[in-house]
C-alpha cells in the first residue's frame, strides 16, 4: 500500500508566489487525510491533481489562520461539488463553533454532516483509529494550543506462500492463521509452521507531523524512531530572538529534534517569507542532522 506525503503549502503566514501556506494531502492504506487548511489550499489540492471528495479526514494543528482558513471555503466547496459523505475534522476547541457560525450567518445548509472532534488542550492520545491505521495526537509548544500528530500504519498480515502450502497439501482454511503467523496444531501432533508457508510482512511505517512550535523534549518522546518526521523551521538561527519570541523553530531546532528521536528522514518547511529560498536552512540543519530535506510546495514523498 502506498504511504505518501504531498506538500500542499510549505511557507508560514504570508503566502509568496513560490510558497503557500501550511497544508498537506496524506495517502495511507486508502485513507485520504488533509493536515492543516491554509488560506488557497483547495486551489493547491486542483493544482496537484488531488480529488477533493477523497478526504476522509482533516487534522488541524492548532487556530492561527495560516492552518486553517482555508478550511471553510473546502467545506463549501465539497458541498457544490456534490458531497454526501459525512468528513471527520479534529482540532482545538473552537473550532466546532466556528464553523457552525460561518454557516449559520451566511445561511448555508451542508448537504454531508461535519463531525467535529474538539482534542484536549495539552493530551496525548489516539484520536482516530480503524483496521488499517492510527492516529495520535499530542502538544507542540506554541502560543496557543497546538497539536502534533502522528499517522501510523498497522502491522500487515504476512505473505502467504499459497502454491507451497497447496503442494504441501495444507488446507486453504488454514491460511488464515498461517497469515497471522500463527501456527497450526494438527490432530496427529504435526506441526504447520507458518513460517514455513509466509513471507514476514512490511514493517509498519510512520509518519510525524509538527507544525509551529518550539524545541520541545515532549515532541522528542512522541516522535521517537518515526521514518519520516516534518518539522516547521520558521528561521535560522540568525533570528532565534524572533523565533523565541514567537514560539516557533529554527533549522538547527528541527535538526535536534529529528536527531533526538532518531528519525528515519526530516522535512523542513514553514518557512518564513522573508527568506528567497531553503539554502540557509538546509545548510543549518545538515550540520546536526544529514537525512533533510527544506519542502516545496507540490513535492511528493513516500514514508
Amino acid at each position: 500500500m502506498n504511504f505518501s506525503v504531498t506538500i500542499l503549502g510549505s511557507g508560514s503566514a504570508i503566502p509568496t508566489s513560490r510558497r503557500n501556506p501550511t497544508a498537506q494531502y496524506v495517502q495511507v492504506a486508502n485513507r485520504h487525510i488533509l493536515i492543516d487548511c491554509a488560506e488557497g489550499t483547495q486551489m493547491q489540492l486542483r493544482k496537484y491533481g488531488i480529488k477533493f471528495q477523497r478526504l476522509d479526514i482533516i487534522l488541524i494543528s492548532h487556530l492561527h489562520g495560516d492552518h486553517y482558513f482555508g478550511l471553510f471555503g473546502l467545506l463549501s466547496t465539497l458541498h457544490l461539488l456534490g458531497r454526501v459523505k459525512p468528513i471527520t475534522i479534529y482540532g482545538s476547541k473552537g473550532l466546532d463553533h466556528q464553523i457552525d457560525t460561518v454557516f449559520s450567518i451566511s445561511r448555508k445548509d451542508l448537504a454531508y454532516d461535519i463531525d467535529v472532534i474538539e482534542l484536549e488542550d495539552n493530551g496525548a492520545d489516539i484520536c482516530f483509529e480503524d483496521e488499517k491505521i492510527r492516529i495520535e495526537h499530542f502538544p507542540l509548544d506554541h502560543k496557543i494550543t497546538t497539536h502534533g500528530y502522528l499517522i501510523t500504519e498497522k502491522q500487515k498480515e504476512r505473505t502467504l506462500l499459497a502454491d507451497k502450502a497447496r503442494k504441501d497439501g495444507v488446507k486453504i482454511e488454514f491460511f488464515q492463521y498461517l497469515k497471522k503467523g500463527e501456527d497450526i496444531k494438527l490432530d496427529d501432533g504435526g506441526l504447520i509452521k507458518a513460517d514455513d508457508y509466509t513471507l514476514q510482512p512490511v514493517p509498519e511505517k510512520s509518519y510525524a507531523y509538527c507544525s509551529d512550535t518550539a524545541y520541545s523534549d515532549i515532541v522528542v518522546e512522541a516522535v521517537k524512531s518515526v521514518d519520516l518526521l516534518y518539522h516547521e523551521a520558521t528561521f535560522i538561527e540568525l533570528l532565534r530572538d524572533r523565533a523565541n519570541k514567537t514560539r516557533h523553530s529554527t533549522a538547527k531546532d528541527a535538526a535536534l529534534v529529528a536527531k533526538n528521536a532518531g528519525v528515519g528522514q526530516l522535512l523542513i518547511g514553514h518557512l518564513s517569507a522573508r527568506y528567497d529560498s531553503g539554502e540557509d536552512h538546509l545548510k543549518e540543519a545538515k550540520m546536526h542532522f544529514e537525512h533533510v530535506t527544506v519542502v516545496e510546495d507540490g513535492q511528493v514523498f513516500d514514508v
